[in-house]
């Protein structure tokens, strides 16, 4: 990496936050390589535009792709990708481009068929578009043509609107073809030059894994009896090349707090702006209320990201945040989130994709360690 990160770095104690805290994070999270859960990992914290924290463990690879993991290597995000996905559509949002209110099929019409012509982007963001399950073929990733064809013709599980239901990808393939719809550029693109170039992040961050930059790619695993295995997709190149909106982002750990720096900071850092202040209130206001998940527990879902709000375990946010903290986790290997009251983000981020419960007990345990860094 080069020394020119948008993040300067500082000491914790002189950013307000307990040193000794991030001795015991790093001390867990040998301890989990240890055992076995993940090859490598990597964090980073920031405070107020300041990055004070990063370390990168373990290893990037296993068996004969065995390499230690870098400062530079990049880490499959996968449900992170969610909120800058939905950034897009935020900066849209304020050019006048769209309104949340509106319909998707104002703008992919075919999208109408099989009853889904009613639902607005804010449903479909806030996973309560009502069709959770759908699911595009492999061979549309990288052909937008088809993805465009294959998302108009999901069909419904539930009456839009009417309950939330986490949509793994289904939804934000229909939001990347929204943003190719009203831009006329493919929506990789469109998040590189309007939120990954103005932030600096270009060679640490990617929607759309560059194939210049494949070796510094992060293998992820997959939980087998008694041991961890490659996982075959997510290393093909198709894959990371894709983009999936709704999951394949890599990135570096220092990439997505300084993100999230923005955020929590009324959408701008080091004086480049994303987005609006009010914008910010906006996506990130539980529009969830009283909703619940298949399992009854509550949700509090903003325009990307979620709240931590009033939830025991707040999906991996830590237990001990401010209620306004907002972030988002990856299938069983990461979570990324901003608490806008301290000035704090984080990023933690491995390379196993890890069964639950234990996934969202240790997510809540590595990020209630940083909350309790913060003085």
């Amino acid at each position: 990496m080069t020394d020119a990160f948008i993040l300067p770095t500082a000491a914790p104690e002189d950013c307000g936050m307990r040193s000794e805290q991030f001795d015991r994070l790093s001390a867990l999270i040998e301890s989990h390589i240890a055992e076995g859960k993940h090859p490598g990992a990597q964090i980073a914290i920031a405070r107020h535009g300041k990055l004070v924290y990063e370390q990168t463990f373990g290893y990037a690879g296993i068996g004969d792709r065995s390499r230690p993991a870098a400062s530079d290597s990049l880490w499959l995000l996968y449900s992170n990708t969610k909120v800058i996905t939905a950034c897009a559509l935020w900066i849209l949002a304020e050019r006048g481009k769209l309104s949340f209110a509106d319909h998707v099929a104002d703008y992919v019409p075919e999208f109408a068929q099989h009853g889904k012509g009613n639902i607005t982007l804010l449903q479909l963001l806030t996973h309560q578009g009502g069709f959770p399950n759908a699911e595009i073929d492999r061979a549309a990733w990288n052909d937008h043509a088809l993805m465009r064809a294959q998302i108009a013709a999901f069909s419904l599980e539930w009456t839009p609107g009417s309950r939330y239901e986490y949509h793994t990808t289904a939804a934000h393939w229909v939001a990347a073809m929204v943003i190719n719809a009203i831009t006329g550029e493919d929506f990789r693109s469109f998040i590189r030059n309007e939120i990954i170039l103005p932030l600096g992040l270009e060679n640490e961050l990617f929607v759309g894994l560059l194939k210049s930059e494949m070796a510094r790619a992060v293998d992820m695993h997959v939980v087998e009896p008694d041991r961890l295995v490659t996982d075959p997709v997510s290393t093909s190149d198709d894959f990371r090349t894709a983009g999936i909106p709704g999951g394949g982002a890599y990135g570096t750990a220092r990439a997505m707090a300084a993100f999230y720096q923005a955020l929590i900071h009324g959408g701008e850092l080091a004086g480049r702006r994303l987005v609006s202040p009010r914008m910010m209130a906006f996506a990130t206001k539980d529009w969830t209320p009283g909703m619940r998940d298949v399992d009854g527990s509550v949700v509090h879902f903003g325009l990307g990201p979620y709240r931590r709000g009033d939830i025991e375990i707040a999906n991996g946010l830590g237990g001990l945040g401010s209620p306004r903290t907002f972030g988002h986790g990856g299938a069983g290997s990461s979570v990324c989130w901003g608490d806008p009251d301290s000035g704090v983000s984080f990023a933690y981020v491995s390379n196993a994709r890890q069964i639950e419960p234990w996934n969202m007990w240790r997510r809540d345990l590595v990020s209630n360690i940083v909350h309790a860094a913060i003085l």
